[in-house]
């Protein structure tokens, strides 16, 4: 909820006056207060601390922690829940320096309940009055040590206030102070002192304001026959002939002679009007006053006083005024007049309480999974008839109650009636039956059923059955639940939760825990939070789970499921991390995995029934603290085990003890020594540096070896590895740094450059006996806009001036490479690094040592015996979750990444513990095509060994993700147990073989199936080593046997390789992306005559390295259909002699064509062929998405699309596709085909398996196909949180950024139109980025390049439109162009045409031409926008 101008003032002024402000949020989403102080704590005039209390969290508690401020300020939303809680404080607040700011909308009846205990109750209608308010309040409560309430109205956004400048409120409020009065006790009945001191206090603040402040404000008539006072936002600002208006701002103190002064001598009639609309005893407030005042009073004669209520002022008119100044006259005294209109609870219902959009993540799960039985029994629909009490654990606890006592009624009616010999044999087996099944959600309501009509035909006369029919609605078993939030936390007596746990009664908590993560610490820490589940596990009885959605969905249905199964009370305590209803999903996702992941938030289930049962009741499902307990136990047992299974191991151990701490002492003396000595002969140099991609790293180590060359002691260290102090021992230290994101520095020196921030910022001076330069690496043309310009090597020149800020002293000038020189940041780096010798004096040393060659990828893989390496030795190492570096690039042959979490990555180093390391797994899978057996199998695998999710890859295959290091092997076992395997799903050899995915066309795709499989395994490497490490097969006699690679060699390929199949008219593989492409081609009896050959497609690009760049394949030739594989090794050969192995950036196979020219290279082809290809023969193209719903293919079978958002095969609420396509596979008789757009054709299903197949789609809802033409043909690689390479966000962000591209596509009649969007987290171009119509590719968390004019059937390139765009740009740059699409587009013109025809950028010819004319053209261009 935004602030309203009143709420803003007022918030201000707390803010500002206060040291601090105490805010109880709003039941109704976000509180208004709770923006308005956000944005006042982002502000330069940071003054107050804000505490936050959740909606019915006792906050005078928390007010009275605080009454030592000099001043405190709390504010909140007027609601019952909150107030009455601060009734009981109130007497020991009311000697404080507390102003309570309670914002009301129509109704004063909550406010006022805490008028009668405070000295002070100011009443402000207007927005300008409320500022006004808050000022003299402020002042009042400071000066006089007291509290004050100040009752204001929410108001309208259209308000204008005029506010104090900030810099003369602290004058204002300090100025004359008085003594403290806060011990003296001021009497009620003293109600004039009282007000001479809000006079002199009013005084002040006029002076301030420069308006007018009265206790109340009197107009109309001079000498009146009525008086109207009014406590309310209506002001009756009506000339009537003899009434007059008293409008109160100062409903106490209020003494009698103030009333009377407004009272004249001619007045014979007053009616009191108060906006109070619900008020629990008969008279109201300031109608007492006025009465009390009149009855002390020597009026005569005495005026008759009215109660009255004012209603809405928009309703009320001068006529009403006067009608109600008639019934005045004629009405008795006691008669409530009124005046407006005034809701009422018979007219209006009040309305429910507004249930945060981000609790619907677990309200959905219930009402699935509970369809027809769910009963929440505090369901906010019950406030319209019960009030706002039907929301508190305590009446739903008593709704339970009841209806259990009931239901036993009901059964006691039941064997009743079965006793009555009349009962006819149908009746008294249904009523045997549905005592049976009675606990059974969905048998207890079919039987039921039965039951009533049974009885409703007979007309029994037993009351027994009378009884059933009366309690009917509780035949079916229901499962009740309370719903609440943490609030129920922080006093479980107070909240009722004590009472639904220890009930004992067949009810379920369920308990949303909002806190964020990152947020944990600025709460309140005396307000501690109970562990509910700790207190509820304590008695026993009660089942107990904690859940987390957005980490493990799974596991929340599960303990839902079993908490419903369970006969007691259930607790289940639910994670969902939110500010406000803004927040973004992503954020809830990343806010739970550091939340689950930390251990802050444990998912287990405790389950007292199988305690019962002998079993051991408590689970643990975190899996990433199950497996750091299990790595510990490891650890801890090993020695144990040793010892146990060979007790002589024990003896040798301690008797060994001595001995070996002897020599460990001689061996540390030894290397000190020889330390010293080198310390005495070498001056001392340290190396540190921060790095993400390595190249920072590359340079700090080559530094520090030709450091040593030089007769230096070097060390090299990681930035984060040292701390202050230790830098400041040391005499000359060197820091190499690279850039991340946007001016941000690298992972591994973010926190020493945070701890030097500090010390700067206090400005302490700690390093001047330091020597230090700074080497920074960065692109100038990453950030190509003149206002981000300052982002190019922001790390190194931030740490250049804050090292020189800390006393250190710069010996060698700050030196800056840039990706854009001519040698990269090599030229800069050669500038520099000689000054460093000449300073360090060691520059005339001649170096006769030849310097270490760096060791590069083709090292490791000659190396490797045959991608052997130490992967085997490393997979028993469990000290770590890694493996070694140099294994990692090798594990890519086996079709593995090593990853971990990105997303908790700074909370573990901050925890100072290794990062969440885990690994991909990536399937070979050729075609694309899987059995129903080994679909389940992967379905299987991801559950046991991964996150409970897989992918479908742009490669058509399965990914898994999240697979620890102990569970690798077992995986890999697995995946070849159903007849797949692993090898050269990645790394430098050809990878999975891709094929257009066609249903129609049965027979060609077949041929082309089995075509493309044939390619995979001819191309397939040939070491044993994959067998060894992963299937434990070992070596036939030892090392008599050595491997061989016949196509590959020892060195393998230079670079990755990639082969696609693509069948016309569907360019669904994007067959020009590859390194080489087969574009079937049909004979005149549509066989597979053979392919038109394609070579040199590639998408990976370096931002900024213009030497880099995507490209689209050539056409070679045609071959015939058993050429194929012949053609497909040739063309890998090639690349494998002529490839460039020095620099991987530009060792692709489309460099090495650019670098040989398209002839050469094709003649080297056919000389290594032994013959000619022939003239490729016509195609075309027309698409390259899929076809998504039913088709039928020439053999009479079904296929069916299925829409897969960026391939993720999950479980969400109302779209659990994983669990639907486990059942599919289960009775599915066909096979399985995924695509390379990430989708999935559940294929070959016969005729009489259709109502199967299409119940099952149905029932998990995967046969919706609703979506937009702009989300069909969208695709996404991983990125965040597991590729190590992402360095923005793809798959989770693309559907939130389509779902506002989509509205703008809808509200321009293009709902249905296909148009291609990719996104991806770096420039690697996995999701084939470069091909699309519109394209994003990530540059920095939040940022992309944008590219545009893609053709629709991948058949050209597009272009970079924008180099850095963020999501308000993408919008605003769509916006006018999808439109003018939409009016101006030529039948049959894609967007991708459209954007280059109307001018918007120029099309792309070639791959060396693709960073030519990129900006835009024209008056579109980025330099002229910008102008």
């Amino acid at each position: 909820m935004s602030a309203s101008p009143s709420v803003s003032a007022v918030s201000r002024i707390a803010y500002l006056t206060s040291d601090v402000v105490v805010n109880s949020l709003s039941p109704a989403g976000p509180s208004p207060f709770q923006t308005a102080l956000n944005a006042l704590a982002s502000s330069s005039d940071s003054r107050a601390a804000v505490t936050n209390l959740p909606f019915g969290a006792n906050a005078g508690d928390t007010l009275l922690r605080h009454r030592s401020a000099r001043l405190l300020s709390y504010t909140a939303l007027a609601h019952p829940q909150v107030l009455n809680h601060l009734l009981l404080h109130l007497p020991e607040l009311s000697t404080t320096s507390t102003v309570f700011h309670v914002a009301v909308t129509n109704d004063l009846s909550d406010a006022l309940v805490l008028q009668s205990s405070l000295p002070f109750v100011l009443y402000s209608r207007t927005a300008q009055q409320a500022h006004d308010h808050a000022l003299l309040a402020s002042r009042l409560a400071f000066t006089e040590s007291t509290a004050v309430l100040h009752i204001f109205h929410v108001g309208e956004a259209s308000e204008v206030v005029d506010e104090v400048d900030g810099a003369r409120i602290a004058p204002f409020l300090f100025a004359e102070q008085q003594p403290p009065r806060g011990s003296e006790e001021k009497s009620t009945a003293d109600s004039s002192a009282l007000l001479r001191t809000y006079q002199s206090v009013a005084l002040a603040t006029v002076a301030l304001v420069r308006r007018p402040l009265r206790p109340h404000v009197q107009h109309g008539a001079s000498e009146p026959h009525t008086v109207i006072f009014t406590l309310g936002r209506m002001t009756l600002n009506y000339d009537i002939e003899g009434v007059s208006f008293v409008d109160v701002a100062l409903l106490k103190p209020l003494p009698p002679s103030a009333i009377l002064s407004a009272i004249p001598p001619s007045v014979n009639r007053i009616v009191v009007l108060e906006q109070i609309h619900r008020w629990s005893i008969k008279w109201t407030p300031l109608y007492l006053e006025v009465v009390s005042a009149i009855q002390q009073s020597e009026l005569d004669p005495t005026p008759v006083v009215h109660p009255g209520i004012l209603g809405d002022a928009v309703a009320a008119t001068e006529s009403d005024v006067v009608e109600l100044v008639q019934k005045a006259a004629t009405k008795a005294p006691s008669t409530r007049l009124i005046l407006g209109r005034v809701p009422s609870s018979s007219q209006t219902p009040v309305s429910a309480p507004h249930i945060p959009k981000h609790e619907a993540a677990y309200t959905k799960i219930l009402a699935n999974l509970f369809s027809g039985r769910l009963e929440i029994l505090n369901s906010p629909e019950l406030v319209s008839m019960q009030g706002d009490v039907a929301t508190t654990p305590e009446f739903a606890l008593g709704r339970a109650r009841g209806e259990l006592e009931e239901r036993d009624e009901l059964v006691d009616a039941v064997r009743e009636l079965l006793r009555d010999p009349d009962v006819t044999i149908e009746i008294h087996a249904l009523l045997s039956r549905w005592l049976a099944v009675k606990d059974d959600g969905v048998k207890s309501k079919q039987v039921g059923d039965e039951l009533t009509a049974a009885l409703e035909g007979e007309k029994l006369a037993n009351p027994a059955a009378q009884k059933i029919l009366i309690l009917r609605h509780l035949l079916p078993a229901r499962s009740r639940w309370i719903i609440g939030s943490d609030a129920w936390s922080y006093d479980l007596g107070a909240s009722g939760l004590h009472h639904a746990i220890a009930s004992g009664l067949n009810v379920n908590i369920l308990i949303l825990d909002t806190t964020p993560y990152t947020t944990r610490s600025s709460i309140d820490p005396h307000r501690r939070k109970q562990d509910v589940g700790l207190y509820a596990m304590n008695h026993g009885d009660v089942y107990v789970a904690s859940t987390a959605v957005y980490s493990s969905y799974a596991q929340v249905l599960q303990a839902i499921m079993e908490a419903d199964r369970y006969n007691g009370p259930s607790v289940v305590l639910a994670y969902l991390p939110y500010t406000s209803e803004e927040t973004p999903a992503l954020e809830i996702l990343k806010e739970t995995k550091l939340a689950v992941d930390s251990g802050y938030w444990p998912l287990y289930r405790w389950d007292p029934a199988k305690e019962r049962e002998g079993k051991d009741p408590f689970s643990l499902d975190s899996d990433f603290v199950k497996n750091e307990l299990q790595q510990f136990l490891d650890r801890q047992n090993h020695l144990s085990q040793l010892t146990r299974s060979k007790p002589e191991v024990a003896a040798e151990l301690v008797g060994s003890l001595g001995e070996n701490l002897k020599q460990a002492r001689k061996q540390r003396a030894q290397q000190a020594y020889n330390d010293l000595l080198t310390a005495i002969d070498a001056p001392p140099l340290t190396v540190l540096y921060a790095s993400d991609g390595g190249k920072a790293e590359k340079t700090a180590k080559r530094l520090a070896t030709r450091g040593k060359l030089r007769g230096l002691s070097t060390t090299v260290a990681t930035m984060d590895s040292v701390s202050v102090d230790d830098i400041a021992k040391e005499e000359v230290v060197i820091f190499v740094t690279s850039v991340a994101g946007q001016g941000e520095f690298p992972q591994n020196g973010r926190n020493l450059a945070k701890a030097l921030n500090a010390l700067a910022t206090r400005g302490e001076k700690p390093l001047t006996s330091v020597r230090y330069s700074v080497f920074g690496l960065g692109d100038s043309h990453y950030w190509p806009r003149p206002e981000d310009a300052h982002y190019y090597n922001k790390a190194g020149k931030d740490l250049d001036s804050r090292l020189e800020q800390l006393g250190a002293q710069r010996f060698v000038p700050l030196g800056l490479g840039d990706d854009q020189d001519a040698d990269g940041p090599e030229t800069g780096y050669k500038l520099w690094e000689p000054l460093l010798w000449k300073a360090l004096g060691v520059d005339t040393v001649e170096v006769t040592e030849k310097e270490p060659e760096p060791i590069t990828n083709e090292h490791i893989k000659v190396a490797s015996q045959y991608l052997r390496g130490t992967i085997a030795e490393g997979l028993e190492d469990h000290t770590t979750g890694a493996l070694a570096p140099s294994d990692t690039q090798l594990t890519k042959f086996h079709g593995i990444y090593q990853q971990d979490d990105r997303d908790i990555r700074d909370e573990r180093q901050a925890q100072g513990v290794e990062p969440a390391y885990s690994f991909m797994i990536r399937v070979r899978m050729p075609g694309g095509v899987c059995s129903p057996q080994q679909w389940l199998m992967m379905d299987q695998i991801a559950d046991e060994h991964g996150n409970g999710t897989f992918k479908i890859t742009t490669r058509q295959t399965f990914q898994f993700h999240g697979v620890i290091k102990r569970h690798l092997k077992s995986a890999i076992q697995d995946i070849n147990r159903v007849l797949l395997d692993t090898l050269a799903a990645c790394g430098d050899v050809n990878r999975n073989v891709i094929v257009s995915t066609v249903p129609s066309l049965s027979k060609l795709h077949r041929q082309a199936y089995e075509f493309a499989k044939r390619v995979s395994e001819h191309l397939l490497p040939r070491t044993t080593a994959y067998h060894e490490i992963w299937l434990d097969k070992k070596l036939v006699a030892g090392d008599a046997l050595k491997d061989v690679e016949p196509l590959y060699g020892e060195f393998y390929l230079p670079r990755k390789f990639k082969v696609a199949v693509a069948i016309p008219p569907n360019n669904d593989v994007d067959v020009f992306a590859n390194d080489v492409g087969f574009i079937a081609i049909i004979d005149e009896k549509g066989d597979l005559a053979g392919f038109n050959v394609t070579a040199g497609g590639g998408m990976g690009v370096t931002h900024g390295n213009k030497k880099t760049y995507p490209r689209t394949g050539d056409i070679l030739g045609f071959c015939t259909a058993a050429q194929g594989v012949d053609v497909a090794e040739k063309i890998m050969l090639v690349q494998r002699d002529n490839g460039n192995r020095v620099d991987r950036k530009n060792a692709r196979l489309k460099y090495t064509i650019d670098r040989m020219g398209l002839d050469n290279f094709k003649a080297e082809v056919e000389r290594r062929l032994g013959y000619k290809l022939q003239p490729p023969r016509p195609f075309s193209f027309d698409k390259n998405i899929d076809e998504f719903g039913w088709t039928t293919g020439e053999d009479g079978k079904h296929h069916f699309t299925c829409f897969i958002e960026n391939g993720r095969i999950q479980d969400e609420p109302e779209r659990d596709f994983k669990a639907g396509l486990r059942e599919i596979a289960k009775v599915h008789k066909g096979a399985f085909r995924l695509t390379a757009n990430q989708h999935l054709i559940i294929s070959d299903v016969a005729t009489d398996d259709l109502p199967t197949i299409k119940r099952l789609l149905a029932e998990y809802k995967l046969d919706n196909l609703s979506q937009t033409g702009l989300r069909l043909s969208s695709s996404a690689c991983v990125a965040f949180p597991t590729c190590g390479l992402a360095m923005a966000e793809s798959e989770r962000y693309l559907p939130i950024l389509i779902d506002k591209v989509e509205k703008i596509c809808e509200e321009n009649g293009l709902r249905n139109d296909s148009i291609v969007m990719r996104m991806t987290g770096c420039p690697n171009g996995c999701a084939r980025p470069y091909l699309a119509e519109v394209a994003f590719v990530g540059k920095a968390p939040g940022t992309y390049m944008m590219l545009l004019g893609g053709g629709y059937y991948g058949q050209r390139l597009n272009k970079i439109y924008r180099e850095t765009v963020t999501e308000p740009e993408i919008l605003a740059i769509l916006r006018p162009m999808i439109k003018r699409y939409a009016l101006e587009r030529e039948p049959g013109e894609r967007f991708g045409d459209f954007v280059i025809r109307a001018g918007y950028i120029a099309p792309t010819t070639s791959g060396k031409e693709w960073w030519d004319r990129m900006g835009g053209e024209g008056q579109y261009r980025e330099a002229a926008v910008a102008a």
